[in-house]
């Protein structure tokens, strides 16, 4: 895991002061229910040249680059962490090679996110090589250690594909106790088929709410 900019502090320290607002809710009050608000984190996955317009293109997935663009940079403005997960494969991932061919190779143009989601300094950047942004790489401890050590605790996955990628991040967040919010707008597959039965399978599975990007922004 790799931040541009690994010095920028988010911390924020409150004092529980008994204090009646304007509104009649105590200092204390208002605190508690910011307690009790989730800690979300971006996922970003595998929105990179490869599969926009590359290797294995999905004609598909142009359409949820506006959508995207909306929930990220809102996400930015409420400080909310943001993580691309990308692909970075090597020669050795034989796995993967046999079945799709080289593909997000890393060092390559075709690796490179997008340039319309670009991230920045305050993004993070989780590098993998198999389907699930968690499989090998530091995207727990990551997640674990953001909103000043308290932890994210409810996931928005968006990105490449449904029924892949996006399917085998949410399982691996489900057995480690997130919740899981799936950007039913942000995400696709090759085919529609591919997308619902995936978008389906996350929610009866793993408990996921598959939610509309301006929906999901409500809640942020």
């Amino acid at each position: 895991m790799t931040r541009s900019n690994p010095t920028s502090d988010r911390r924020a320290q409150t004092e529980e002061i008994d204090v009646t607002s304007s509104k009649g809710e105590s200092r204390k009050e208002q605190q508690e229910e910011k307690i009790q608000q989730q800690r979300y984190a971006i996922l970003v996955i595998d929105m990179q040249n490869d599969f926009l317009k590359g290797n294995l293109k999905c004609e598909r997935a142009t359409k949820i680059i506006p959508n995207l663009k909306i929930l990220i940079d809102t996400a930015r403005r409420k400080q909310i962490p943001i993580f691309y997960c990308t692909d970075e494969h090597l020669p050795v991932d034989t796995y993967e090679m046999n079945l799709w061919g080289p593909h997000a190779m890393k060092n390559t143009q075709g690796a490179k996110v997008i340039d319309d989601l670009n991230p920045t300094d305050t993004d993070y950047i989780i590098p993998k090589r198999a389907y699930s942004a968690f499989d090998g790489t530091g995207l727990d401890r990551a997640l674990r250690g953001i909103y000043d050590g308290k932890g994210a605790d409810t996931l928005v996955i968006t990105g490449l594909h449904t029924n892949i990628c996006a399917r085998h991040t949410s399982y691996d967040a489900f057995v480690r106790g997130f919740n899981i919010i799936v950007a039913e707008d942000g995400v696709e597959a090759f085919t529609e088929e591919e997308h619902i039965t995936g978008l389906d399978y996350m929610k009866r599975i793993y408990g996921a709410k598959v939610k509309k990007i301006q929906d999901i922004i409500k809640s942020l």
